[in-house]
């Protein structure tokens, strides 16, 4: 599991698929957070603005990121 540090409060969905680079851009990161392809938290999620914090998992493509203080 990767782990990305929050330098904020947060992380938006969009930037912490590309930090973990899980896609090459943020056009990338909008079409498969939109069509669905993305979980937060084992929910499917399509706000590619959607803000993660401490202790929030992604899934994608069968990685998952650790959103870590």
């Amino acid at each position: 599991m990767e782990k990305i540090y929050l330098r904020e409060d947060y992380i938006k969905l969009g930037q912490a698929l590309k930090a973990a680079g899980l896609v090459g851009s943020g056009i990338d990161a909008k079409m498969v957070i939109t069509d669905g392809q993305v979980l937060v938290n084992g929910n499917v999620e399509v706000q590619r603005g959607k803000k993660l914090y401490d202790g929030d998992v992604v899934e994608y493509n069968g990685e998952s990121i650790l959103i870590c203080k």
